[in-house]
């Protein structure tokens, strides 16, 4: 049988001794009330892109759903399991945050899948690459703008790229766009430099990242 691994043990005493008692009368405010958070963001698993830690956000401010590369499906009805859909759903009309985050970041794996497939090791069900292929039409625009650039920029440009496909695939959902034309709900793109630690945001007349 396996055992707890001893650098999460650590890490938890360290965190029940240094934050949580500390702001213990926080933390049973939200486990009485409940949450009531006013973002959501939906980011990346990579273990190097934190939204709690890059926001320096407090338990209870951010609704947060991680996924491979911060992607969100188009709005389907069909097949039976959609986590990312059901966090979307729970957290526009359950919460009812007024704003979601759709947060990049330089260097992705996923992403570098959809730009290389022979990039991750997958098994016979891909599920790697089927989930990547959301961004099948962003990696063709990207190739046509960008024929002769270096790999490196080629990752970068589809890093971007794949946020405004989240964005547009957010605007699927009808409640979303509902909730977004009543002005209720704002829609965001941020990326994240892991180097330099640079947040760039989107501006969405201008379809470009400038930096905070």
């Amino acid at each position: 049988m396996s055992s707890f691994p001893e650098q999460l043990t650590d890490r938890f005493r360290r965190f029940k001794h240094r934050h949580f008692v500390p702001n213990a009368d926080q933390y049973e405010e939200l486990a009485t009330y409940g949450q009531s958070p006013q973002v959501m963001v939906i980011s990346c698993c990579d273990s190097r892109v934190d939204p709690e830690t890059v926001f320096s956000a407090m338990p209870g401010e951010l609704f947060v759903a991680r996924n491979v590369a911060n992607l969100v499906p188009p709005f389907e009805k069909g097949g039976l399991f959609h986590g990312v859909s059901a966090a979307i759903e729970f957290a526009v009309l359950n919460l009812r945050v007024k704003h979601i985050v759709i947060m990049g970041h330089s260097g992705c794996g996923g992403v570098k899948a959809a730009l290389d497939q022979s990039a991750a090791i997958q098994t016979e069900a891909q599920f790697i690459s089927r989930w990547m292929s959301m961004l099948d039409d962003a990696r063709l625009k990207v190739l046509s703008a960008h024929q002769m650039a270096p790999k490196a920029e080629q990752l970068s440009a589809l890093e971007r790229e794949g946020i405004k496909t989240s964005i547009n695939n957010l605007r699927t959902f009808p409640f979303v766009k509902e909730v977004e034309d009543k002005g209720r709900l704002s829609l965001h793109g941020a990326y994240f430099d892991i180097k330099s630690g640079d947040l760039r945001v989107l501006n969405h007349s201008r379809g470009e990242f400038f930096s905070l």
